[in-house]
């Protein structure tokens, strides 16, 4: 089975991608989904986050604060790579895991910064969803409701476009309407499967 990284900058599209892979029944690993699993209360990772970042990070029913750990990743870049160092090899672990449990022509792992973490050995291909940067800050700040200094420092902590472009095998132009992208899923999708098939 062949193993597409999905990646992209924050807002541009990543998801909306994925889910119309999903709609075309290709198995779909969101590497965000399992690191929300892995800091479920109770879970060996929510502890250790505890331990670095302190209590005052969990909400009253124990739960993670997402938005106040986010405000704190983003304006350290020392506590950005703590969290990365106590998530990442455990989201890699499960990912894997996933992966064997599958029977498929192939699948779609998303791993958001997949450009900024490192290699991912397991993968086959890396497509990466692209737009412009005023384009991604105006959907964050709807999506998010975030003003724009926020919005700029988290486009600011990621990978650049320039970086990401330069890991991919495909790119998929996000800067057009909802239909355009999933043509061009389509379209993919249908290169991947015949990348599958056995050669004679």
């Amino acid at each position: 089975m062949r193993v597409i990284g999905l990646t992209g900058g924050i807002a541009s599209g990543k998801s909306a991608a994925a889910e119309h892979f999903a709609a075309l029944g290709v198995p779909v690993i969101d590497a965000d989904q399992i690191a929300r699993e892995l800091v479920e209360p109770g879970k060996p990772a929510l502890e250790r986050i505890c331990e670095r970042f302190g209590k005052s990070i969990l909400l009253d029913n124990g739960e993670l604060n997402r938005p106040s750990l986010r405000e704190i990743i983003f304006k350290d870049a020392r506590a950005r790579h703590d969290l990365e160092a106590i998530l990442h090899p455990l989201i890699r672990e499960t990912i894997i895991q996933r992966i064997d449990e599958l029977d498929a022509p192939y699948c779609i792992v998303v791993i958001p910064l997949l450009a900024e973490s490192g290699d991912w050995a397991m993968l086959d291909r890396r497509l990466v969803i692209d737009c412009p940067e005023d384009l991604q800050l105006a959907r964050l700040q709807q999506r998010d409701r975030l003003d724009p200094e926020q919005a700029e420092r988290i486009l600011a902590a990621q990978a650049s476009r320039e970086q990401r472009k330069a890991i991919a095998d495909d790119i998929i132009d996000n800067s057009h309407d909802l239909a355009h992208l999933q043509r061009a899923v389509e379209r993919l999708h249908k290169k991947y499967l015949g990348d599958c098939q056995p050669t004679s």
